[in-house]
């Protein structure tokens, strides 16, 4: 289950799924403690799944929307106008100053 699909859900539906993967993640745990479970990577990845629809909740009750990706051409253009980072040579360190202090 991906972020992107959670957040084109309706709030009702994300409720129910959230309420699907907490009792998915009980007979999970359930099982694990019986011995019956054979993967046991289901467990975390059911509570990731609760995790991303918990932050779609959380993001909508915030009013935060995701970030529209700019399109491919102002992007481009955006890409070509910023010059490029100047890189500062490290300060080089003698050795004859270490062995001077030392001494």
């Amino acid at each position: 289950m991906k972020v992107d699909e959670l957040r084109v859900l309706e709030a009702d539906e994300l409720g129910v799924r959230l309420r699907g993967a907490r009792r998915e993640l009980y007979e999970l745990r359930f099982k694990h403690a019986v011995g019956q479970l054979e993967n046991s990577s289901q467990i975390s990845k059911v509570r990731h799944d609760i995790a991303r629809i918990m932050t779609v909740l959380r993001e909508r009750d915030f009013g935060i929307q995701p970030i529209a990706e700019p399109e491919p051409a102002a992007a481009a253009v955006a890409v070509q106008e910023a010059p490029p980072p100047e890189e500062t040579p490290k300060p080089r360190r003698s050795r004859k100053a270490k062995t001077e202090e030392s001494e």
